[in-house]
């Protein structure tokens, strides 16, 4: 047998290539969007993929299921349990198969035995492999997708918090509650295949080692500890993180099935009127690290700098029904990026070293938390702390207003236009795509607190709780 995890680690997202030595057949769990890595391994091992499958409807990347499909022929394995709600609806056009618990998935001597694990998603389903090619008459591992993971469990709130299916975070917690029952009959030695690590939104407590076993999560996972199931619905729901606003819009696309990705050529920007023309009629994302950034950048751009965060910011930023652009020195590697969340409207990006020559870039300037005490007790200035609500309740400034980054577009309003805007958060990395959020949108006496709370707590500044 073959094995072969694949990570994203923008999204903390995992996924698997298994192939049947044997038969020269593979098949892909979880696909990314980018079906690149799993073709080009696949061919290095003398393996043809001819399945793809998928743990759920996911809600935090686009699934690359079609896309195998599409330009492969790859048989699309489904799942056909939850409700009339959560059925794919693009399957006319895919060689397919719909499976239920019990259902036993052949590529070559490889078998997936689907066992129904409802609670994150209705339709949720987990795959224990066998490989049978080996002579094993028992299973070796199980891919979880975000139903158990290393530490913790996919949240149940998903549904209702992102999609706005009203009353299903309890539902969908009791679920869970019964799926976790189903988990601990499973053998201890079996190995543990996650769909996400630490980093994602998926759930709040994600550890950053990316495989365990049942038997270390029997013992050393909190929600397999309790075994009152009131205890335990309180205790999941309690402290989950926002979801990304984006998270909507993918379990729309991957329900209803994600356009097919063509190798389309990018329109490079050259000169500086070009550049400026455009950043008039769209929004434009500058993907520099904030420092170069906020020394000198182009009039109504946003700051979002190409790291392990910029897919997150991206999709709470950017909108699926407008067209954008981008400052960036990597458009290929920024475009995939965009891409597995489906952000696909990206018509023109700019080097930038054409900042170079325009004639007037605007700053923005950082204070030092030292200094800030001083600010907040005059009137003319106003601090937002655009922290999670979790941070926020754990601990604030005295005089912080709470405008959690992803939301700052959509609350424009609430921010008074006759202050000195000061933004804060943990680091002081949030906080200066917060800033530049702000100026963007005209606010244009913005400050960004260096070293943010964590440099306020050092100053030993004085701090509340919720």
């Amino acid at each position: 047998m073959f094995f072969r995890t694949f990570t994203d680690e923008k999204l903390a997202h995992y996924s698997y290539l298994v192939g049947c030595q044997r038969s020269g057949e593979a098949i892909v769990i979880d696909p990314a969007r980018n079906i690149s890595p799993y073709l080009e391994t696949a061919k290095k091992e003398g393996l043809a993929i001819v399945a793809a499958t998928e743990t759920h409807i996911h809600a935090d990347f686009v699934s690359g299921a079609r896309q195998l499909a599409n330009d492969i022929g790859a048989k699309l394995y489904l799942s056909d349990e939850g409700d009339e709600n959560w059925k794919y609806q693009y399957l006319d056009e895919v060689k397919h198969e719909l499976v239920k618990e019990g259902a036993a998935i052949k590529v070559g001597n490889i078998e997936l035995e689907v066992l129904h694990t409802p609670g994150h998603t209705p339709e949720s389903i987990s795959f224990v492999l066998t490989d049978k090619g080996a002579g094993a008459s028992k299973p070796m591992g199980i891919f979880t997708g975000d139903f158990v993971f290393v530490g913790d469990i996919g949240r149940p709130d998903l549904l209702e918090k992102a999609a706005g299916v009203a009353g299903t975070a309890e539902t969908g917690a009791r679920q869970l509650f019964d799926s976790i029952s189903k988990f601990k009959n499973l053998e201890d030695h079996l190995q543990v295949w996650p769909a996400h690590g630490a980093g994602s939104a998926c759930g709040k407590a994600l550890g950053a080692v990316p495989l365990s076993t049942v038997g270390y999560e029997k013992l050393y996972n909190w929600a397999l500890q309790i075994e009152n199931e009131e205890e335990f619905v309180k205790t999941v729901l309690d402290g989950q993180p926002e979801p990304p606003k984006y998270f909507a819009m993918m379990k729309k696309v991957n329900k209803v099935g994600p356009a097919v990705l063509t190798n389309e050529t990018l329109n490079r920007l050259e000169t500086v009127e070009e550049l400026e023309a455009a950043t008039r009629k769209k929004v434009f994302i500058d993907t520099r690290p904030a420092d170069q950034f906020a020394r000198g950048h182009l009039q109504g751009t946003i700051n979002v700098p190409f790291n392990k965060s910029f897919t997150n910011w991206a999709g709470w930023i950017l909108s699926y029904d407008e067209d954008f652009g981008l400052i960036t020195e990597e458009p290929e590697a920024v475009r995939e990026s965009l891409q597995s969340i489906g952000l696909d409207r990206f018509t023109a990006y700019a080097d930038p070293s054409l900042l170079n020559e325009v004639s007037e870039l605007e700053t923005y300037p950082e204070i030092e938390a030292s200094a800030l005490q001083d600010h907040l007790e005059s009137s003319d200035y106003y601090l937002i702390d655009v922290r999670n609500q979790s941070e926020w309740e754990a601990g604030h400034i005295e005089k912080a207003n709470h405008i959690m980054l992803g939301t700052v577009l959509d609350r424009l309003d609430e921010v008074p236009a006759d202050k000195h805007l000061i933004v804060q958060c943990q680091s002081g990395a949030r906080s200066a795509i917060g800033a530049s959020i702000l100026q963007a949108k005209g606010f244009k006496d913005v400050t960004n607190l260096k070293g943010g709370y964590l440099a306020w707590l050092e100053e030993k500044g004085p701090v509340v709780s919720a």
